[in-house]
């Protein structure tokens, strides 16, 4: 059973990774908006595949994972803004401009942590601790590597 959540962990990975490499090598831009939608589109089959939920577990947990997700969504638009701005303006950015957007992109980190801390409670009232943990964990994977994919196709701002 562990190997299949591995395998399925590692092939969802790595269809997000290769999705999100062949639009950065046919635009020379950030496909923000294909990356998402691929991510969205495999997230809750690879949370589904890896929670081992009974159906009591289940039947509490997808109504509240909906609702996670999408108080995240708006979060990760919010995100998505910050990264079309820095983008399209990085190489004739002002001093005032890149402190402005770093302040916005700090504030969507602390939404970001605070979105995962409120539900943490709601959670932990559905899933015993270890598959509470493992919950937290898939979906820290999930967005290490998108921003490892964003990392990567994001130009690092010149002095």
């Amino acid at each position: 059973m562990r190997r299949l959540h591995k395998n399925s962990i590692l092939s969802i990975l790595f269809a997000l990774c290769v999705v999100s490499a062949a639009s950065a090598n046919e635009a020379d831009d950030v496909d923000l908006d294909l990356l998402v939608s691929t991510l969205q589109a495999n997230k809750k089959a690879l949370v589904a595949v890896n929670m081992d939920l009974d159906d009591a577990e289940a039947k509490s947990f997808w109504p509240l994972y909906d609702r996670y997700q999408s108080d995240l969504g708006a979060i990760s638009a919010r995100f998505a803004g910050i990264v079309e701005r820095y983008t399209a303006n990085f190489t004739t950015m002002t001093n005032e401009e890149a402190d402005e957007l770093l302040e916005d992109f700090l504030d969507v980190e602390v939404e970001r942590a605070e979105v995962r801390k409120k539900y943490r409670k709601p959670f932990s009232e559905i899933l015993p601790g270890r598959k509470l943990v493992r919950f937290y964990q898939i979906e820290n994977k999930i967005h290490a590597v998108l921003r490892y994919e964003l990392a990567s196709n994001i130009p690092v701002i010149e002095e």
